[in-house]
């Protein structure tokens, strides 16, 4: 194979790594169509795998026997199914096939088969590794013991045990190797090494195989642009390998290599590697094995990363639930945080904490200045989330040099964007010495430049600076509930100083409202005493007339201010004083005008009253109305003598209707008597209407006024 001059390895991501048109040359592959069963394209050497060189156009059926009416059948378990130890009708030595389909295709590939059956030894090893893999206590002690076992299980020299990083470098966490072989563990690898689409196969086809670096690929026949076809060979076991891949396998020293894929709920966790300094099959049995124990082993470190977020979980609620009863039984929440920082710093392991509200700030452990604090501060409120983590604040939100390893790490809340109110959770920076199995940095590599890894790890021992410890999910999780909890604690903390001061308010009104009461209760007292002293003078004053005509008039008055005195004499006796309900107020002044009529008038009068509220002010001009209507109709109607009267109160649409009725002998006098001027002066306060009807017989006076209902 020949080497070229430069080898771009960003252009990995873009190489169509799953369409090679080759294979590798320790199998050979047929590509059948499905509707026909007959062979359209074949790679490598047919001949010594099937027993027929030329497969092109013959039935697959014929090449395959019985297995393929198996696997051709409707309904069959492909793509990756594998026959074991097949016997075919044109070959003498059993073989190993796996199927797997693309498109309207099914690719065969076929391998030969181990010469003794190592089935049962295959079942003892896994059974074992599952049991080691149970009895690790953590997931590097997990790791270590996968990459002994996955060694035993496919024999080669050296096995790592590789994690994929955030920022898709891989990290060596575990290596089980010869003892004159040099090591990788803890060694990152770039990127570059494992491209994206590299990456995304890895997670589809889980066993990945190179028996001899130094192989020639054998490509398809006839060649695929014959037919202007492009073969996904994705889930095939042979597909050729990049060039450049094989290039840097060679640069590591490496004869044959195996991948297994280390699955977790569907993304890819890792790899488990596999490398020998001499070329190495492995079997179609042995890879079945090693993609069942790293599902075990897939399993495995899921439940140990479950179990030690769940105990990461428990620790900080432990320590939000302690935090949340000291803020809550202390006096304001700024004393009691100020008060309890060094509570608040160790709940997330930080090195630092530090408060901004408003203009003041508490900070405690190793901080940045305050006005870097605050410039910090403002970049997060920009952000608008209310919690925010870095783990590289230098790069994600850029701070002055000189803070820069007090605060490599963030994890802040805001409680209140207005005021502002931020708290933050500072780590120092830790300082990492990386070893680079590769320059990371490093675009391209020659034929004249080539990278060894022990080469790689002299040449690139690499500091790493502005990180600091990367904050776990729960410890996000957990500053997010907490900021949860503060600004429910003062939140509720300002309605109970709210509540407080309503509660002030409303017995200061209280106080008010009842010295209100008092004085206009007071005042109508005092009214009411005095209309009444009045109304006496006048009795006094018509007893000593002489005069009919005198003390008639005497009497008119003191009904008019009987009529306003019942008025206060209801605001008295009333807890409303902004309203009254005018069919009451009518019915009670109908009692005392009566009354001073004499009693001969009780059986004359009928009443016809709706309930109606009017303000207190209408309610007197109303009731001096219905006093001289009424007085009118005991002079005008009956000469004095009682007679037949109604009185009707009715609500009438926007307004109310107060009708006095008489049987009389009709309206004579249209005079312009002192009765007659303060009806109308009345009626014109209540923006009214006063109209005299004939009854046929009598009169039927009608007052129609609006009733400005009160709100």
């Amino acid at each position: 194979m020949n080497q070229p001059e430069s080898l771009d390895l960003t252009a990995c991501d873009r190489e169509p790594i799953h369409l090679p048109g080759a294979i590798q040359p320790h199998g050979a592959m047929l590509v059948v169509d499905l509707d026909s069963g007959i062979v359209r394209h074949q790679a490598g050497d047919t001949g010594l795998f099937l027993g027929v060189s030329d497969t092109i156009g013959r039935l697959a059926a014929e090449l395959f026997g019985e297995t393929w009416q198996q696997v051709a059948a409707p309904g069959a378990a492909v793509p990756q199914e594998v026959a074991f130890s097949v016997s075919l009708p044109h070959s003498d030595r059993p073989v190993d096939l796996s199927f797997s389909r693309s498109e309207d295709v099914l690719i065969v590939e076929v391998e030969h088969a181990p010469a003794q059956d190592e089935t049962a030894d295959r079942l003892h090893q896994l059974e074992r590794a599952s049991i080691a893999f149970e009895r690790a206590g953590s997931i590097k002690q997990l790791c270590e013991v996968a990459a002994v076992e996955f060694r035993l299980l496919c024999g080669f020299d050296r096995v790592m045990i590789y994690r994929f990083l955030e920022d898709g470098a891989g990290v060596v966490l575990a290596e089980d190797k010869r003892e004159d072989d040099h090591s990788f563990l803890n060694h990152h690898f770039p990127a570059t090494d494992i491209p994206r689409q590299a990456r995304e196969l890895y997670v589809r086809n889980l066993v990945r195989c190179i028996p001899d670096i130094t192989y020639r690929p054998a490509p398809l026949q006839p060649a695929l642009e014959d037919d202007g076809a492009s073969l996904d060979m994705s889930d095939s076991v042979l597909r050729s390998v990049s060039p450049i891949h094989l290039q840097y396998m060679k640069n590591m020293g490496v004869g044959a290599s195996a991948s297994v894929s280390i699955v977790r709920d569907g993304g890819l966790w890792g790899l488990i590697a596999c490398h020998n300094a001499k070329p190495r099959l492995m079997p179609a049995g042995v890879r079945i094995a090693c993609r069942v124990l790293a599902g075990a082993l897939a399993r495995q470190i899921k439940a140990r990363e479950e179990t030690d977020t769940y105990r990461e979980r428990v620790r900080l609620r432990t320590f939000e639930d302690d935090i949340v009863a000291l803020l809550s039984r202390e006096g304001t929440l700024d004393e009691a945080i100020s008060n309890h920082l060094g509570e608040i710093m160790r709940m997330l392991d930080a090195d630092g904490v530090a408060v901004l509200r408003g203009r003041d700030f508490v900070s405690g452990g190793e901080c940045p200045t305050e006005q870097t604090v605050r410039a910090i501060a403002g970049s997060i409120l920009d952000h608008g989330h209310p919690v925010f983590s870095s783990s590289r604040l230098a790069r994600d939100i850029g701070m002055p040099h000189a803070d820069a390893a007090l605060a490599a790490g963030l994890l802040a809340i805001t409680l209140s964007a207005s005021e502002p109110w931020v708290v933050m959770w500072f780590r120092a920076e830790k300082v990492e010495v990386v070893k680079w199995a590769g320059n990371p940095h490093k675009a391209t590599a020659s034929a004249t430049d080539i990278l060894t890894p022990r080469a790689s790890f002299d040449a690139w021992s690499e500091i790493v600076r502005g990180r600091s410890r990367r904050w776990t999910m729960p410890e996000i999780e957990a500053a997010g509930r907490l900021r949860h909890t503060v600004t429910n604690v003062w939140q509720n903390r300002r309605i109970q100083d709210l509540n407080r001061q309503l509660l002030d308010t409303l017995d200061q009104k209280d106080i008010l409202l009842r010295e209100k009461d008092f004085l206009l209760r007071e005042v109508n007292h005092r009214v009411q005493n005095s209309l009444q002293l009045v109304s006496s003078f006048l009795a006094l004053q018509a007893s000593g007339a002489g005069n009919d005509e005198v003390s008639a008039a005497i009497a008119e008055a003191r009904r008019r201010i009987a009529a306003v005195s019942l008025v206060h004499r209801r605001l008295y006796s009333s807890d409303q004083l902004e309203i009254v309900d005018a069919a009451r107020y009518v019915d009670e002044l109908l009692d005392d005008l009566l009354t001073s009529l004499g009693p001969e008038w009780n059986a004359s009068v009928v009443r016809d009253l709706e309930p109606i509220m009017i303000k207190t002010d209408r309610a007197v001009s109303l009731g001096l109305i219905l006093t001289e209507l009424v007085i009118n109709a005991n002079k005008y109607a009956y000469g004095g003598a009682a007679g037949p009267l109604r009185v009707v109160l009715a609500d009438d649409d926007d307004g109310m209707r107060l009708c006095v009725i008489d049987q009389g002998g009709g309206r004579k006098s249209t005079g312009r008597g002192f009765g007659s001027r303060m009806i109308e002066v009345l009626v014109s306060q209540l923006g009214g209407t006063l109209d005299y009807l004939d009854n046929r017989p009598g009169t039927n006076a009608v007052l129609v006024a609006p009733i400005d209902r009160p709100n």
